[in-house]
């Protein structure tokens, strides 16, 4: 499947897709470091993403109703402030970023070749907890061994474990590692996770984000005066759409030639070109996030 996987992601790379960026996504992208988002910025990003004033307004006015930001002003003239916790919940995570460019460099600690299971039979007068703990593990990568049983190679415990207390209902929750692995008759781990987890759809997602990603840095290598704002919100739109599903497998338990290697390294090169556009500082806070994540990219990454 990798080889195939990479002929695609070559034979695609430069043909320009729209990225479809969601108003509320948007919104939430164009924060700045203060917590603000001013409003002529984000009507003329929207404009640039073929997004209507009406489609602004009303995203603007949930996202009030929700408690999110408060409005001061109207229309362009209008800058919205995103409370606290808003802050919290829009920040992308940036370990988990972290985590996959250390692993295209080969930085990450090599898997011990344990897995890591948790389970929880949670009563249904607990439901919506117990959905919401499901959402949470299989957002931390977590694949369906069987009926409440969930499997990770990483030790995601401290993660679970957090998850179920803020759910109150931590004492629902087992878990054990094991090298002792076996799914139906399989036993090699490289056939365990491609059973467990869907690696051709997110392989699909790296496919998309590596023809966005080309096409945007030619744009930068090439055109001047590109539109640096309306390009991050882009780039950030469709690296967080390839990455949410992606349970970010240990290079040992991957494909060969895995797409989404090349994908986040012409995604760091876009990056790290419109760290140098003039005005990069004033760029939205999610810019400088990823930035961060991410860090210098260097030729190990191919």
């Amino acid at each position: 499947m990798g080889e195939d996987v990479e002929r695609r992601g070559k034979d695609t790379a430069m043909t320009d897709r729209d990225v479809d960026v969601p108003t509320r996504i948007l919104i939430e992208g164009l924060l700045r470091t203060d917590g603000t988002v001013d409003g002529r910025t984000l009507y003329a990003t929207a404009d640039a993403l073929d997004k209507t004033d009406q489609q602004v307004r009303l995203c603007i006015k949930r996202l009030v109703t929700e408690g999110k930001f408060t409005q001061e002003g109207r229309g362009r003239q209008a800058t919205l402030r995103a409370t606290p916790k808003a802050v919290r919940e829009m920040e992308p995570d940036v370990e988990f970023v972290r985590l996959a460019y250390q692993q295209d460099r080969n930085t990450a600690t090599p898997w011990d070749g344990y897995w890591h299971l948790v389970g929880f039979a949670i009563p249904e007068s607990s439901r919506k907890a117990r959905d919401a703990l499901r959402t949470r593990v299989v957002y931390l990568g977590g694949a369906l061994v069987q009926g409440g049983l969930y499997v990770s190679p990483h030790a995601w415990e401290p993660y679970v474990l957090d998850a179920a207390a803020e759910l109150d209902v931590e004492q629902h929750l087992s878990s054990l590692t094991t090298r002792d692995l076996k799914v139906g008759r399989l036993e090699d781990p490289v056939k365990i996770a491609a059973q467990l987890w869907p690696l051709d759809e997110i392989a699909a997602g790296y496919e998309r984000l590596l023809d966005v990603a080309t096409v945007r840095l030619e744009k930068l290598q090439n055109t001047p005066g590109t539109d640096a704002v309306t390009m991050t919100i882009e780039l950030a739109a469709e690296f967080t759409r390839a990455m949410e599903p992606d349970p970010l497998l240990p290079p040992e338990l991957l494909p060969t030639n895995w797409i989404g290697t090349r994908a986040r390294f012409v995604t760091a090169q876009c990056w790290a070109l419109l760290a140098q556009v003039d005005g990069a500082d004033e760029l939205p806070s999610l810019f400088h996030l990823y930035a961060d994540a991410i860090g210098d990219q260097d030729a190990s990454v191919r």
